[in-house]
């Protein structure tokens, strides 16, 4: 009988045990940007949300605990065939985050795997429409299409796919080597036409300098040449107004009294200085036939020779 009472007393032990245990497990604390699914019997029953939460044992149980916070989940590398029949190797990373927990719990057994598979077979598919030159620059267009086929599943899904962004693009070892040499390629064409453009700006430049020092100097030169016209012009013209002035001041005084009778000597003396000057021997000169006919000589003298003589 003891041992039978012993027995007993351990299993109610237990089922104490067992009873606080459950009490204790149905006191839920539900952390900051979490939602605890809970069930009653099996079924769904609600959403626990952020705080203390006392469920009925036996009864309640919570099955789900979804985190809402944004989440990073990572797209293994996958080989895929690009439109001309190039191998790829093709990884990325998704940006999601839990908006319905119901949705996220029971509309989809894993909604990591599944959203990793739908992006995977989505990028194999845009790979396959693209050139493999075209995939390296609408990296931004792949991950676009691939947002856009994810974005269908967050409703029934409860997720929200924030973007999707490509990492690496790794073609086969060959590929790789003809695209380097073909970019060495490209970079000696740039500097060859770059070099050439160079040469061609300095011989330009040089022609324009050359061009331009030989309009300075006919410039120059051209206004030398006004400069020195308009200064014969002004000298021609001084003169001309000097003769006019001498002329009219001679005309004035041989209108004078006694004037005729003034020039006549003042003639006289200037012959008489220019007979002193005959003898020299640099001179040439043409006589008339009696220099000592001073009445001759006067009549063959015209009044601009007058004139000269009177200025000196």
């Amino acid at each position: 009988m003891e041992i039978i009472e012993l027995v007993s007393q351990i299993i109610l032990g237990l089922m104490a045990l067992f009873f606080v245990y459950k009490v204790v497990r149905s006191l839920q604390l539900v952390p900051n940007q979490y939602a605890y699914i809970v069930e009653r019997l099996g079924n769904y029953h609600k959403t626990l949300g952020p705080g203390f939460h006392a469920l009925i044992p036996f009864l309640d149980k919570v099955v789900y605990k979804q985190d809402l916070r944004e989440e990073t989940i990572e797209v293994e590398p996958q080989e895929c065939f690009t439109k001309d029949n190039v191998k790829v190797e093709v990884d990325g990373v998704i940006y999601i985050s839990v908006m319905d927990p119901v949705n996220a719990s029971y509309g989809v057994t894993d909604y990591h795997n599944a959203a990793i598979q739908l992006a995977q077979t989505t990028t194999r598919s845009v790979i396959g429409l693209m050139d493999l030159d075209q995939t390296f620059e609408e990296r931004a267009y792949m991950s676009k299409e691939v947002v856009k086929v994810l974005s269908e599943m967050e409703l029934p899904w409860g997720i929200k796919v924030h973007r999707y962004e490509i990492k690496n693009i790794v073609p086969p070892r060959t590929v790789q080597n003809a695209m380097e040499r073909q970019m060495t390629a490209e970079r000696d064409r740039r500097a060859v036409i770059a070099k050439s453009e160079g040469v061609k700006g300095s011989k330009v430049n040089d022609a324009e300098g050359v061009k331009a020092e030989i309009i300075n100097i006919s410039e120059a030169e051209m206004q030398r040449r006004i400069n020195e016209a308009e200064g014969v012009a002004q000298e021609i013209e001084a003169l001309a107004e000097a003769t006019a002035v001498s002329i009219e001041k001679i005309a004035d005084a041989l209108s004078q009294p006694k004037g005729a009778e003034a020039m006549q000597l003042r003639l006289a003396e200037k012959y008489l200085e220019t007979l002193r000057g005959l003898g020299n021997e640099n001179n040439q000169i043409i006589l008339p036939r009696d220099i000592s006919d001073y009445e001759e000589v006067m009549k063959g003298l015209t009044l601009n020779e007058l004139n000269r003589i009177n200025q000196q």
